[in-house]
């Protein structure tokens, strides 16, 4: 033993280390596609989902991603939020990260995960929502991010969908999505925008049916100009259940009728109001001549006594609270305060149901021939006649201490809404709004002084859903951040702003806002010799639009209508006279209408009238062109001139 001591002391330590096994290189940025890499940010390289239904009352769904991240633009892709609820648990969340040759560069620790609450802010919502943060972001790239996770859900209301492609930049390499069902669930989907041969393919054993879909190398897509969003363009799948449970409550949304059923039925019987509070209806409705006034006075009192904070917890996402605890509380969150509403018009003696609806400025309306659990929102519906008895529906939106009687505006009006009734209900529209309803008429007086500068003042009435915004600024920020919110929007080269104000204005059944601002212009329009040159279109020119590069791939898409009507009156100074006005203008297509006209007022003012109409609509992507065409002669028509003349002294 004692000759072999010296032996062992000769050899190297690392003789004696065993080495754990180097995970051999996988996803290098090498491996994907040329044609993948053009024109992207990142790219999918693996999005594969599977979907497993266990019952009419749970399901699992696993996912595995991994996504290249080519450049920082694409960084986000770095980051996973992954929400959870008493209905939905996150078994587990994992992460790797890789160098552009594939190397393992991190594995994600347990210590890495953040778990936060998703509550509101300021304490305005009560939910169990929670959600799980994973960070892999790299200070270079490009670099490849792996996550798992999956989820097991007891809300099987909802089945995923699955869009490996939503984002402009970003190429999908393969992708897959596998769902599991038993034969006596059966499945319900939806095949959205699918390259050909891409359907699902179907297979059995025994009691379960298994659908898959595969979609390979996807290069990366653009936005283009008037385009829907790429999430209404790429390709997906949407599931839905037949048959259904939510905590013991059975339902179906085979149909609109049924889905409407199940809604109806959770929440029957909670609409009963304490005496007190129907005595106090009657009495405010007593007078009223008419259903109408009787559903705006009540509109008015719910304004005045309740506030919105939203419940999401579990089976309370979407049963109610009773109206008997909005009365005594004096909160509570859409579906709440829409049943409350219902309640007490129903107390003045005015029929009314509550709706589901998908709320929000860019909440695409519901795919109307694929019942499913599209909505996140409630509002009122309240049948009237109008004159010779001609329907006359009423909505009302109870969840703002602000909102306009009746307006549905950018957030809920333009779509379809599901009404809830004791016999199930039905898809139906809500207010749609056009061009004569969504309205900005200005006038505008601009004084020219000898040297040049100028000053003007502006008003500004904006209705419809041309005024949504403003509204909100009024409500929401004070004068000072009004103003500045304007400032920071006015397109002039040099300014101030002194004087500025917003108000509410009805237009009618229709909010509206005014607007009142005054502007310094030094240096508006200097001499040239003894001409001046002005552009009287301060406020209102509408810019041109690209000529598309190569073929259209996406339908022409405008998505609200407005009419915009504008005066102008340039007030000359002494000395100077309009030696040439533009020529009018007129235009009328399939987008809308243009028209501006020039002309000089008995006592010299030169008087700028434009109007602009621009119609809503999805036309065929070989309108674009056209589409092109109009807004180069408008914007060009918005830059015309006029000529001023100094005449001799």
């Amino acid at each position: 033993m004692k000759a072999f001591l010296p032996l062992l002391a000769a050899l190297p330590l690392s003789s004696f280390l065993v080495h754990p096994t180097t995970p051999a290189p996988k996803y290098a940025v090498a491996d994907i596609p040329a044609t993948l890499r053009e024109g992207a940010h990142a790219v999918v390289r693996a999005d594969d989902e599977v979907v497993t239904v266990k019952s009419a009352s749970r399901l699992v769904h696993t996912v595995h991603r991994v996504v290249t991240v080519l450049d920082a633009a694409a960084d986000e892709f770095g980051l996973l939020g992954k929400a959870y609820d008493g209905l939905n648990t996150l078994a587990y969340l994992r992460g790797a990260v890789y160098d552009a040759n594939g190397r393992l560069l991190h594995q994600l620790r347990a210590s890495e995960i953040h778990d936060e609450g998703a509550g509101g802010r300021d304490g305005a919502l009560i939910s169990d929502a929670r959600a799980r943060f994973a960070d892999l972001r790299q200070p270079s790239t490009p670099y490849t991010v792996e996550f798992d996770y999956e989820i097991v859900s007891d809300n099987t209301l909802f089945y995923p969908d699955w869009q490996p492609q939503t984002e402009e930049g970003v190429a999908v390499q393969a992708a897959s999505f596998e769902v599991t069902t038993p034969t006596t669930l059966p499945l319900r989907y939806q095949e959205r925008h699918l390259p050909a041969g891409c359907a699902a393919a179907r297979t059995s054993a025994g009691s379960q049916e298994t659908y898959a879909w595969k979609l390979t190398n996807l290069p990366a897509v653009d936005e283009e100009e008037a385009a829907p969003p790429l999430a209404d363009l790429t390709p997906a799948v949407a599931l839905a259940p037949g048959a259904f449970e939510m905590q013991g409550h059975k339902g179906t949304c085979a149909t609109w009728q049924g889905l409407s059923q199940w809604n109806y039925d959770l929440n029957a019987g909670r609409d009963a109001l304490p005496a007190a509070t129907v005595a106090k209806v009657q009495a405010l409705v007593r007078d009223a001549p008419d259903a109408r006034t009787k559903a705006q006075r009540v509109y008015e009192m719910l304004q005045g006594s309740t506030r919105y904070i939203s419940v999401q917890l579990g089976l309370g996402g979407w049963q109610t609270f009773p109206a008997s605890a909005v009365a005594g509380n004096g909160y509570g969150d859409c579906k709440a305060l829409s049943n409350y509403t219902k309640a007490l018009l129903e107390a003045a003696g005015v029929p009314a149901c509550v709706a589901l609806v998908g709320a929000g400025q860019d909440q695409a309306d519901v795919h109307t021939d694929f019942p499913s659990a599209q909505f996140n929102h409630v509002i009122v519906c309240v049948p009237l006649k109008g004159k010779g008895g001609q329907p006359d529906t009423l909505w009302l939106e109870c969840t703002s201490q602000t909102g306009a009687f009746g307006y549905m505006g950018s957030f809920t009006g333009n779509r379809h809404a599901l009404l809830l009734t004791p016999e199930g209900g039905k898809l139906v529209a809500t207010p749609r709004y056009g061009s004569n309803d969504n309205r900005r008429e200005r006038r505008l007086d601009l004084y020219l002084d000898a040297t040049g500068s100028a000053t003007a003042t502006a008003r500004t009435l904006r209705t419809g859903q041309e005024q949504d915004l403003y509204m909100h600024l009024l409500h929401e920020l004070g004068p000072v951040e009004q103003k500045k919110y304007v400032t920071d929007r006015l397109k002039l080269p040099t300014f101030t702003l002194t004087k500025f104000n917003l108000a509410a204005k009805p237009a009618g059944q229709l909010p509206g806002v005014v607007e009142n601002l005054a502007l310094t212009l030094p240096g508006f329009a200097p001499p040239s010799g003894k001409r001046v040159f002005i552009n009287p279109n301060l406020l209102s020119r509408l810019p041109a639009l690209p000529a598309q590069v190569g073929e259209r791939q996406a339908d022409l898409w405008l998505p609200q209508a407005s009419l915009h009507a504008d005066t102008v009156r340039l007030h000359l100074p002494a000395g100077f006279r309009p030696e040439t006005l533009p020529a009018a203008v007129q235009l009328s297509t399939p987008y809308g209408a243009y028209a501006s006209q020039y002309t000089t007022l008995p006592d010299g003012t030169i008087q700028y009238i434009r109007r602009l109409e621009l119609k809503r609509g999805r036309m065929p992507r070989t309108t674009y062109s056209g589409y092109v065409d109009f807004r180069r002669k408008i914007s060009v028509a918005d830059k015309a001139q006029v000529v001023l003349l100094k005449t001799e002294s």
